[in-house]
Formats: C-alpha cells, structure tokens, sequence
C-alpha cells in the first residue's frame, strides 16, 4: 500500500521559505500562441477506469502528445528560451534570435528535450548532461534533435553539478527545472510554463475535482499545477502528491521541516527519481498540498499495465499518480471526482 503523510504546513507553508511558484500563464499564453505546433491537450472523461476503481469520476490530463515532444516539460524550458529570444528579437528574426548562445541543463529525459527543442527553434546550442541511468534511448533523442550530449555521475544530482560546472567554466546560460538558493528566477520560469497545462485543466472542467494527483520528481509539475488549482478553485480540493518510496524527496522535507536531500536506490520511475527537491516547488507544495505519498516500483508497474489496459499507455513516471489511485488510497472514497495527469508517452513511442 501506498505510504500517505498529511502536510502539517497546509495553508501557512515552510517558515522561512518565501519565494513561490507564480499562478499566473498570460506570458506563457502570449508567446505560445506564436508557435505553429501549439495545441492545448485533451482532458479525457476515464469513465471506465474509475467505474473499476469504484469512485465517481476519473478526469485524465493526457500530455502524451504535448508538442511533438511526448512530455508536459514541453512546456517548460522551451518557454524559458522562447521569453529569452522574446526580449532581443528584432522584427520576424526569430529563427537566429539567440545565435551564439548555449543553454546548458541536467535532465533524466524530457527536461533535456525541451532545452534542445528550444535551442533549436531560436538558433541557440544545447548541451544536456545525464546520469548513467538515463535510457540511451533518450540520449539519442537529443542527439537527433541537436544537442550534445555529455554523460556524468551515478544520478541526477550529479549530472546536474556537473551541468552547473559547466555552465560557469563556459560561460554557457544553465536551464534548470530544480531551484535552490541563489539559484530562482529561471526555474520558477520553467514552472510558469507549467502553470499553462494547469490553466488549460482549469478551462476544460465543467467542475472542479475533489481530489487531484500530482506526481512530483523535483517538484515543479506538481507545483505548478497546485498554485493554479488553489488560485481557481481555492481550498476545496485534496491535492495529493506522489513520490517513489526511493526519492521521497518532497515528503521528508515535509517531516524535517526543511529542505532536505532524501536517500535511497535507484526507482524505476526514472523522471521522478530525484533525491532533492526544488526550493520555489517546496515551498509551494508547503503551503498547498494536502498530502505526500509514496508508491513502490512494484505498484508503479501495476499502474502502468492497469492503464495501458484501458488504452492508456505510459510509464512510470508518468502514470505515477494514476498508480498510487489504483494501487488504494484510503483519503479517495466512492464519491470522488479525481483529476490525474498522464505526464509522459511510453518509452518506446
């Protein structure tokens, strides 16, 4: 069974931690309504899966197809880049806006994908590092769209000092979806682009949740979303955030009281195996979530073959939240209305 933990911090937050995911999209909204391959994802009424699960309703933010990229971090860093060439494009030049330029990230997949998506677009280069355990089959992606690629360290922890070691000795723009201390403006950016598949949620309900699942790696997806519900919808519904039991990165910093860097093995839920969470996504899910749960590989892998079942394949990572609903969680009862996000296309789409 899942491992639940309520927030002791809901509605005050994490003393001390003040800086915040912002609920806002209009710019994200601007500028995506310039890009050809735009096109708001489709809200999907999952009225078989929750008949089988036994509540009311099932609503299913399906990102699979999220601009050609396969991930909602489509959304994200490419948004970052795109606000970049917004502010010295001169006329239509957008294509060399930032030629010269080089974006440097850590990724374990979609991240990466996004820098290179969006370097490519505006004449920039991306240089992507990734840990060991990042599937080749990503790797290659990356090359194909572009970027190069650099391997480094046993996790995401230390692909991303090395990222941000190579950002300084270069001279090269870091593009991280984590945020830590002296580290803020630009991830908080990546997370406004979030906010947009929140803001398209918002729009596509005829009413709102009773409970919302959010899977979280770093935290930003989840954040994100959660900011926006509240700022929509206000204190109604529960708002769940699923962790793997090998990074409960959000959830121990919740027990500690701080931000802590959790411990643990590697976790087939690749995306999600992050071992320290974003300070701006801390705090925010300090102050909105309801609860933090973590789910076994075992149980993620349930999940996935339950939905791919119904037609709705993924991995892990991303029918991490649908897992911990199949998998029983006591806070979700028969009369529940549950909005979920498939956030990831299977790995071999």
């Amino acid at each position: 069974m899942p491992v639940t933990l309520q927030n002791p911090f809901r509605g005050a937050g994490l003393p001390g931690l003040t800086e915040f995911p912002r609920s806002s999209s209009q710019v994200v909204g601007a500028l995506l309504a310039l890009c050809p391959v735009y096109e708001r994802t489709p809200l999907i009424d999952a009225a078989a899966v929750a008949a089988d699960l036994g509540i009311a309703g099932l609503q299913i933010k399906d990102e699979r197809q999220r601009m050609g990229l396969g991930s909602f971090k489509a959304l994200g860093a490419a948004f970052v880049i795109a606000h970049d060439a917004s502010e010295v494009v001169r006329g239509d030049a957008w294509e060399q806006a930032l030629r010269g330029r080089t974006y440097v990230a850590a990724s374990a997949g979609n991240h990466g994908l996004s820098v290179a998506a969006g370097a490519r677009v505006f004449g920039a280069q991306a240089v992507i590092y990734l840990a060991e355990t990042v599937p080749e089959a990503f790797a290659r992606r990356l090359r194909d769209m572009g970027a190069q690629v650099v391997r480094a360290g046993a996790n995401y922890e230390a692909s991303m000092e090395a990222a941000a070691q190579a950002a300084d000795a270069n001279d090269w723009t870091l593009l991280s979806d984590s945020s830590w201390p002296g580290y803020i403006e630009v991830p908080t950016r990546v997370m406004e682009g979030y906010v947009q598949l929140a803001a398209e949620i918002v729009a596509q309900m005829v009413t709102p949740p009773s409970h919302i699942l959010l899977q979280a790696g770093v935290g930003g997806l989840a954040a994100a979303v959660a900011v926006k519900a509240r700022a929509a919808w206000g204190e109604a519904p529960k708002i769940i955030v699923v962790e793997p039991d090998q990074a409960p990165a959000l959830a121990d910093s919740i027990r500690a009281g701080a931000l802590v860097e959790t411990q643990g093995g590697v976790s087939n839920m690749g995306r999600l195996d992050c071992k320290t969470p974003s300070l701006v996504a801390l705090a925010g899910l300090a102050r909105d979530a309801d609860y933090f749960v973590t789910i076994s590989d075992a149980e993620a892998e349930r999940g996935v073959a339950v939905m791919a079942q119904q037609g709705f394949a993924s991995t892990p990572s991303g029918a991490a939240g649908l897992a911990a609903l199949i998998a029983g969680l006591p806070e979700i009862g028969p009369e529940a209305q549950v909005l979920a996000i498939l956030s990831e296309g299977p790995e071999d789409a």
